[in-house]
């Protein structure tokens, strides 16, 4: 299986496909505004996430199940203002698609149609496959998620790994198999064991995109502000931090505070 990576001008839905195929790594991360979209897309992003996580890292909640459908659409219109290549997906925030497929395909076309994302997202397995399917049926590119799902923290009632018992492995293999039956083209796998993952992954045709799910996926996902240091509370095991703006960006802030009350700022070549 080749690994050479191909330059695409747009990633779609297809790209990702074509990505599995060939071997090559799909990278992917969060972003919820426009400046640091424009960044992330700038750096060589393969898919943007504009995730519920807004409800924790730019809201400050406690969990994701406060942000609200209005709220996404602000957020993912606000991305998609400063991307250019990237395929960008947009998180069904809960409540906005568990009731009915109906109320699900309502929700999705207002993303689509107000924010102009490319694609949504949602959680669940074979309890969400008639909703996954009048979705595609509609014209919309549906991506799953598997394993720890945040908005059934009240369920699980721990942030733990899934599928280390056999049955629940059992059931998540069977619900990736559903959710590619039903017309997702990629399933995120979070907090699962690295080899579940990998059997799941070698099993659909589909790309996995892993978060916590080892290697052996086909691609990966964080979220922007962990794996930039913005926030140091949230350590998992998973997380590689490859800045630590926690630190930097107040001893940048500091450093101007202080060139202020020493007038050093603004110096002559400051002013006019």
């Amino acid at each position: 299986m080749s690994t050479a990576k191909k330059e695409y001008k747009k990633v779609t839905t297809n790209s990702l496909v074509e990505m599995k195929q060939r071997g090559e790594r799909i990278a992917m991360l969060t972003a919820y505004d426009y400046s640091m979209a424009r960044l992330v897309d700038q750096s060589g992003i393969d898919v943007i996430l504009v995730g519920d996580s807004a409800s924790n890292v730019m809201a400050g909640h406690e969990t994701t199940l406060p942000i609200t459908l209005d709220h996404m659409i602000y957020h993912a219109s606000s991305v998609i203002r400063g991307v250019d290549r990237a395929l960008v997906v947009v998180d069904l925030p809960f409540g906005s698609y568990q009731g009915n497929a109906k109320e699900a395909l309502s929700s999705a076309i207002r993303i689509m149609k107000e924010s102009g994302g490319h694609a949504v997202k949602l959680e669940g397995g074979k309890e969400v496959v008639s909703t996954i399917e009048r979705i595609v049926s509609s014209g919309i590119p549906v991506m799953g998620h598997l394993g720890l799902t945040p908005q059934s923290i009240y369920k699980f009632g721990t942030y733990a790994v899934r599928a280390k018992e056999e049955q629940e492995a059992a059931q998540l293999l069977a619900d990736a198999k559903a959710l590619e039956e039903a017309g997702c083209f990629a399933v995120v796998l979070e907090k699962i064991p690295a080899q579940l993952a990998k059997l799941v992954s070698e099993s659909i045709s589909i790309p996995t995109i892993g978060i916590g799910a080892g290697a052996d996926v086909d691609g990966q996902v964080l979220v922007l502000h962990d794996m930039l240091g913005m926030n140091t509370e949230f350590s998992p095991r998973f997380l590689r931090r490859y800045l630590n703006l926690a630190e930097q960006i107040p001893a940048a802030i500091g450093a101007y505070v202080q060139d202020v009350k020493s007038r050093d700022f603004p110096n002559d070549q400051e002013s006019y």
